[in-house]
């Protein structure tokens, strides 16, 4: 275990038992630098600072008192006014002179004396636990430079601790706000903002299917992943077959359109800077097979050394093309499902599709819209009603849980919007593109992510149907029980039930769900006379340099993907 008198410590020095120390998220950087890099996983080098740091930083500006006295006249209505107090404290408060002497030093020995790039990551002691994970309750600062913007940036993570959004989880959760305290992890940057990054589960975060990997991955810095404002790479990699050479178990690739990037601010107060990407990044996809593949790798070597499923950060970097994994985290919602019991949503009706985009959930839910720009717009909420917005952030969470269902017009499967959905376990349809334009505020709808990977929402309220299922009560039977599977997209949700393999897969299902397109449009395009399919075409084969490779691939992956759900059974 670490010196808990430590003002400081190197993550090299750190162990996933040191959470109280450092938090989980430096102490897992620990644990995978000294336990893990002999596997080849690479986790930049940093420090830590620690507990005992923040309690002497409260103790040197007397805060403990003054925060103490805030929190208990708080109460719902003055949250917001008692959280900016809080934080004006912090902004006008000074270092402690040895920790600050600390850090200046630390910084020195991480640059070998040179003005280098580091990632500023707030690590409270009670994030990244197996059931409550936390997302994106503090502040993360990329691409600081100097000691004097360090010192803020640390002052700025200590301040995080009180946002809003941290206030209020907290109190949902039944943490004591003076009890918990706050690391900061100091880390090297990788030049992602040259390359790429994303977000990695080692379980598949719809169905909790565990013989998978799902990344996501898009240009430039991976914030944009995180929070949700961009529509990333999707990648689905199946775990049993990763250690054949002969084998490329990449079940599913689906391309985002990745419209915008974050990457370093080269002028200006701000550290970074968000641009749109270009037409030949927007259909490219951000990983090789190869790169996903070891991603997957890492993934599971990661998953099996904390013996349960994980949330994973990666980067890759831009200069070296090299792979390097920054953050890991327990997943918290299907991990903590139990597998014998499956629920089924079944629609009886649907009215006319509106709009669709990735399905987070299995439910189905009904309600008016109502659409929000800002989660400063929470006295416009109905509770019940479905919530129609861009984006979320921490700052929705008081928002989010008074919704039905949430549908955003950006974002993937690892995007803050999909991992609270998951939580608060609403149905939720992300990455739309234009829901906010199309959804009518009051307009009745039907929010529907129970057929598969593609959620959908309906114009009117639809009748439906929510069943629960014991599977320890189906009975075993003499005669082999093969399954009729059509949609690949949908295959994984049925992973659970009792049976003996696929037995019917219909190719021209495969074709109309997942390919979209008949194969002698693909074989013969410039028989195709009408402008507006050969434009529909072009966009969905983008990424392929001859649209019957699109074909070939794309059937052969949806193939896959159904044989994969019911691995090893035929």
């Amino acid at each position: 275990m670490a010196d808990e008198n430590a003002l400081t410590l190197p993550f090299i020095d750190l162990r996933s038992t040191d959470t109280a120390i450092v938090g989980g998220k430096n102490a897992s950087l620990g644990e995978m630098i000294a336990s893990l890099s002999e596997t080849g996983i690479a986790v930049p080098g940093g420090f830590a600072t620690t507990s005992r740091a923040y309690r002497e930083f409260l103790r040197h500006n007397h805060l403990d008192g003054a925060i103490a006295d805030v929190i208990g006249a708080m109460n719902e209505g003055n949250l917001p006014e008692s959280g900016t107090k809080i934080r004006r404290m912090f902004d006008k408060a000074k270092f402690p002179p040895q920790l600050e002497q600390e850090i200046r030093e630390s910084y020195r020995q991480l640059g070998n004396g040179d003005r280098i790039s580091v990632a500023v990551r707030s690590s409270a002691t009670a994030e990244d636990l197996p059931a409550a994970s936390f997302a994106g309750q503090q502040e993360t600062f990329l691409n600081i430079r100097g000691e004097e913007t360090l010192l803020d940036a640390c002052r700025k993570c200590y301040a995080s601790l009180f946002t809003d959004r941290a206030i209020s989880y907290r109190e949902n959760q039944g943490f004591d706000h003076l009890e918990v305290a706050l690391s900061i992890g100091i880390q090297h940057m990788v030049r992602s903002d040259l390359g790429a990054a994303g977000v990695m589960f080692s379980i598949d975060t719809e169905t909790g299917f565990a013989e998978a990997v799902l990344i996501n991955a898009s240009w430039g810095l991976g914030e944009l992943v995180v929070q949700g404002s961009v529509d990333p790479d999707e990648y689905r990699v199946f775990k049993p077959l990763l250690d054949n050479p002969q084998l490329r178990p990449v079940l599913e690739r689906r391309l985002g359109n990745k419209s915008n990037k974050m990457i370093y601010a080269d002028e200006g107060d701000e550290p970074t800077r968000t641009i749109s990407t270009k037409e030949s990044e927007r259909s490219a996809f951000v990983l090789t097979d190869t790169e996903a593949m070891q991603l997957a790798r890492w993934a599971v070597v990661i998953e099996r050394h904390y013996d349960r499923p994980m949330d994973i950060e990666w980067a890759k970097d831009g200069e070296t093309g090299k792979l390097w994994v920054v953050q890991a985290r327990p997943e918290t919602v299907q991990s903590q499902r139990g597998t014998q019991m499956l629920k089924n949503y079944t629609l009886k009706n649907r009215g006319r599709e509106l709009v669709r985009g990735l399905s987070v959930g299995d439910a189905i839910a009904a309600g008016k819209v109502c659409k929000l720009a800002s989660p400063d717009e929470i006295g416009q909420f109905e509770e019940g009603a479905i919530l129609v917005t861009p984006m979320t952030d921490p700052d929705w969470v008081p928002v989010m849980k008074k919704a039905a269902a949430i549908v955003t017009d950006h974002g993937g499967r690892t995007s803050h919007a999909a991992i609270v959905s998951r939580e608060l376990g609403l149905p939720a349809v992300v990455g739309t593109g234009n829901a906010s334009q199309i959804l009518k505020p009051g307009q009745e709808v039907t929010v529907s992510c129970a057929e598969g990977d593609v959620g959908f929402i309906y114009e009117g309220e639809a009748d439906f149907e929510a069943r629960d299922l014991a599977l320890e009560n189906i009975p075993k039977t003499k005669t082999a029980i093969m399954l009729n599977l059509a949609n690949p997209s949908a295959a994984l949700q049925w992973w659970r039930l009792p049976a003996d393999g696929v037995g019917l897969a219909r190719m021209e299902f495969i074709i109309n769900n997942l390919i979209k397109v008949h194969p002698m449009a693909l074989v013969e395009p410039d028989r195709v006379t009408d402008e507006k399919v050969r434009q529909a075409i072009a966009h969905l084969t983008r990424a392929f340099d001859d649209p019957k490779d699109y074909f070939v691939e794309t059937l052969a992956r949806g193939v896959s993907l159904i044989a994969a759900s019911r691995w090893p059974n035929p």
